[in-house]
């Protein structure tokens, strides 16, 4: 076989970095290609007991390796990253290979440039290559093996810590309190919730989750955002999709803060905010999965020209069936609810961005800028720009 070519062909379907090593020595990069570089002249490869296997130079850096059996050839496979790269990401694959300043910018353009790729994703890179050079398939399952001496430590280490636990009366109480706070979330009832958190917050036991007190909170909330989202915002009836958006940015914003205080406040304010969106859309009882998925469809597309047709095809359903399902679950027109949905979303951006009418309007797929304006006061008595207005104020 001509590795190089496959190489070079790999990299030019997929866009993922490829590397070709004949005993450590390179022979073929794909990024160095790019950047009009010889690649990195040699690679020190430790020995593997699997093949293929990942390795890593850094934590936010991945690669894979395949060894061709009964050759010398190895091939790399990567860098891939599965968050957008950033100026640090850039610095350390820099370093690692050595690659001189000047080249900083385009590399930071060919870096960025390669699709985000899940880790699972990458494994079935890594499987699909391996059985393309080894003519054998590769098991996912072995790409995740555990030592077992690491294996007998972890499990000698999580009784130590329950014995522990139990003999100081340290054990979680806080089940009971989550269960009727998704309640109240679900419900979005607002201000019941804050009553609740008030009043019940005090003696809550919610173990340890880091040895820095700050990490500690820091992954509670993480924990605390996810089961929010999945078990009060989803079944209240907020988007599907807007639910993951909204944990990934608290999360995000969660890690740039430094001191518990600010964590705490954050989290309560997170809180609040999935109760307020659930209240907003709330979900009336005895919603069948029909229905609830089209409503999803709609609320994730307000920025298309959705018709009742592309709603209806969602479930496999005839336009008619769907327009009388909405109308006998939630009292309204299919039309009426995606008008609906778009004006929401409208709200949004003339709260929280500096788009014109006319760009909102646009971005909305309305017919025109004078229609947006007239089904907006029509809905809320009030003109966007009036809207607007009020909002900023506050």
């Amino acid at each position: 076989m001509d590795y190089i070519s496959f190489c070079k062909n790999f990299f030019a379907a997929t866009n993922i970095p490829i590397s070709l090593l004949k005993n450590e020595n390179a022979e073929y990069s794909a990024l160095g290609e790019m950047l009009s570089m010889h690649p990195q002249p040699h690679w020190e490869l430790f020995p593997i007991d699997r093949n293929p296997v990942f390795c890593s130079y850094s934590p936010d850096i991945e690669y894979g390796r395949i060894h061709v059996d009964h050759t010398d050839y190895d091939v790399i496979l990567g860098p891939a990253f599965n968050v957008p790269v950033t100026g640090q990401m850039v610095r350390q694959y820099m370093h690692e290979l050595m690659v001189p300043l000047d080249c900083r910018e385009q590399l930071m353009e060919c870096l960025s440039s390669i699709p985000r790729t899940s880790h699972l994703q990458f494994a079935r890179y890594l499987a699909f290559l391996y059985q393309c050079l080894n003519h054998k398939e590769a098991n996912l399952q072995d790409f995740y093996t555990e030592d077992e001496v690491y294996t007998r430590s972890r499990n000698q280490r999580q009784v130590y810590n329950m014995i522990d636990d139990m003999e100081n009366d340290n054990l979680h109480n806080t089940y009971p309190f989550e269960l009727e706070m998704y309640q109240y979330i679900k419900n979005g009832n607002v201000e019941h919730l804050k009553e609740f958190l008030h009043t019940n917050s005090i003696f809550l036991k919610e173990g340890k989750m880091a040895h820095s007190p700050v990490r500690h909170t820091k992954n509670l909330f993480i924990a605390t955002a996810a089961k929010v989202g999945f078990l009060g915002a989803i079944p209240g009836g907020v988007d599907i999709e807007k639910t993951y958006q909204l944990a990934d940015f608290y999360i995000q914003e969660c890690e740039q803060l430094q001191t518990i205080e600010e964590i705490t406040n954050l989290q309560y304010m997170m809180i609040i905010d999935f109760c307020q969106r659930a209240g907003e859309t709330h979900m009336p009882d005895g919603i069948s999965s029909e229905v609830y998925q089209c409503m999803n469809y709609i609320r994730s597309h307000t920025n298309e020209p959705i018709s009742i047709d592309d709603v209806a095809r969602q479930v496999h359903r005839s336009s008619s069936h769907m327009m009388r399902r909405f109308k006998e679950e939630l009292g309204i027109h299919i039309g009426a609810f995606i008008t609906r949905c778009k004006l929401e979303e409208a709200k949004s951006l003339l709260t929280y961005s500096n788009k014109s009418l006319a760009e909102i309007s646009s971005y909305l797929c309305f017919s025109s800028q004078s229609y947006f304006q007239n089904v907006f006061k029509k809905q809320y008595g009030i003109t966007p720009m009036q809207y607007r207005k009020n909002t900023q104020k506050k």
